[in-house]
C-alpha cells in the first residue's frame, strides 16, 4: 500500500445511534487483547514475490494467519492479485510485450498476464511464478485455512468491482458465516468503495485506510469496522479515538496500521494499542509483540 492523500467524504446521515456513541473507557479497554495481530503484507513479501501464491505459502510457513492482498481486474473482467496498476516492475511484461506500455493490468486478458514470470524480479529462485486469479490466491489461502484482509486497489480504474469480488468470494465459499465471522475484511483507500461493500453485504467486515480526522470518525463507524492508518499517521490520542466507537457490526472499531517492517517501530504502535500490524516480515514483527 502507497501512503498517499486520501479525499474522506462524511456520511451527514449517520445510522443506528448505539452504533455511533463512544464506548465507555471500561468497555474499550475490555475489549483489547494483549498482542496485535501480525498481518503479512501482501503475504509474506519479504522473502517471496509479492501478492503470490509463494508469499502466501511462505506465511503459512511462518505460521502467520492474516494474510493482505490487493485485487485488480483484467480488460476481459478477471480478478486478479496485483499490487501495482501496471505490470511493469513485478513481471516480464516488457519482454512479453514490448509494444503495449505503459502496460496497465486493464489493458490486459487474463490468458495474457498469465503467461507473465511474475518471480524472476526478486529472485531466481521464483522464476516463472505467476500473477494468481483471486480465485486461485482464495484456494490457497482455504488450503493453509489463513485469513484474508482484501484491498480493492483503484476501484475508480474498475466500475462494479466491488459487486464483482463479492460474487468471487460468495463462489469461493468466503461469504459464509465461517469466513465472514473472524475470516475476512475488504478494505480500501476509497470510503465510496468501503460503504458499497458494506451496503452490498453488509454481513462483510470492512476497513477504510488513511487517517480520517477524529471530527469524522462518527461516519466512518456506519460502514467501516477498522481504520487502518499509515503507522507514520497515528498517535495513542489517535487509536483510543477510534477505539472510542463501535462499527457496523456493534464492535468496537479496530485500527490496522501499515507497513512495519522493523521490531523498533513494531514495539512502537504496539504501545499505541494498534490491533493489528501489516508488515513485509511478519516473523520480525511477531518476535518483537508476541502477535
Amino acid at each position: 500500500m502507497h501512503a498517499r492523500a486520501v479525499a474522506a467524504s462524511t456520511t451527514a446521515l449517520l445510522g443506528t445511534a448505539a452504533l455511533l456513541l463512544p464506548l465507555p473507557p471500561a468497555r474499550a479497554a475490555a475489549d483489547t487483547g494483549p498482542h496485535p495481530v501480525v498481518v503479512a503484507h501482501r503475504g509474506a513479501s519479504a522473502y517471496a514475490p509479492e501478492n503470490t501464491l509463494a508469499a502466501v505459502d511462505k506465511a503459512a510457513a511462518l505460521d502467520v494467519e492474516w494474510v493482505e492482498n490487493d485485487v485488480q481486474r483484467t480488460r476481459d473482467g478477471a480478478l486478479v492479485v496485483l499490487h501495482d496498476d501496471s505490470l511493469q516492475r513485478t513481471t516480464d511484461v516488457e519482454e512479453v510485450f514490448p509494444d503495449r506500455s505503459p502496460w496497465k493490468v486493464k489493458d490486459f486478458t487474463a490468458a495474457e498476464i498469465a503467461r507473465l514470470d511474475a518471480g524472476s524480479w526478486f529472485a531466481p529462485a521464483y522464476a516463472g511464478t505467476r500473477v494468481p486469479t483471486l480465485q486461485q490466491f482464495l484456494d490457497r489461502m482455504e488450503r493453509h485455512d489463513q485469513k484474508l484482509l482484501l484491498e480493492l486497489k483503484n476501484p475508480q480504474l474498475y466500475p462494479g468491482i466491488e459487486r464483482e469480488t463479492l460474487k468471487v468470494l460468495a463462489n469461493e465459499g468466503w461469504l459464509d458465516p465461517g469466513h465472514t465471522g473472524g475470516r475476512l475484511v475488504v478494505q480500501s483507500f476509497s470510503a465510496d468503495s468501503v460503504r458499497t461493500v458494506h451496503a452490498l453485504k453488509p454481513a462483510v467486515r470492512t476497513g477504510f485506510l488513511g487517517t480520517p480526522p477524529v471530527a469524522d470518525l462518527p461516519s466512518y463507524a456506519s460502514f467501516a469496522d477498522q481504520i487502518n492508518p499509515s503507522h507514520g499517521s497515528i498517535s495513542a490520542p489517535y487509536v483510543a479515538a477510534v477505539h472510542g466507537f463501535r462499527g457496523p457490526h456493534g464492535t468496537r472499531m479496530q485500527v490496522q496500521t501499515w507497513t512495519v517492517n522493523d521490531a523498533a517501530a513494531a514495539r512502537r504502535v504496539a504501545g499505541f494499542g494498534v490491533d493489528g500490524i501489516i508488515t513485509n516480515t511478519p516473523d520480525v514483527v511477531r518476535d518483537a509483540v508476541g502477535g
